[in-house]
């Protein structure tokens, strides 16, 4: 699966799992490596970096950012072979159960 098609389905995903979120693409050219989408949600918040597969390579910067932004709130590499768990974990972070 391309990795703009995996993002397209998750986006669509996320805003019916998280009903009257805000969901903010990024731009990669703004600042290098920041993860792809910025999820907002009541007073939260959790940023994804999607990647069509789970060997696909890191761009400089990504796990950096992830790290960075997974200690201040929520943040994950997401995949199609990883998608499941993370949703799980990110309902958890929420406080919503699906």
């Amino acid at each position: 699966m391309k990795e703009n098609k995996f993002q397209s389905d998750l986006i669509r995903r996320l805003k019916g799992m998280f009903p009257g979120c805000m969901i903010m693409k990024n731009d990669p050219n703004y600042r290098q490596g920041f993860p792809d989408i910025l999820i907002l949600y009541k007073n939260m918040w959790a940023a994804l970096e999607c990647k069509r597969s789970s060997d696909a390579s890191h761009q400089p910067n990504q796990d950096y950012y992830v790290n960075l932004l997974g200690d201040m709130s929520f943040a994950k590499f997401i995949y199609p072979e990883n998608e499941e768990e993370i949703l799980d974990e990110l309902q958890e972070a929420f406080g919503v159960r699906g």
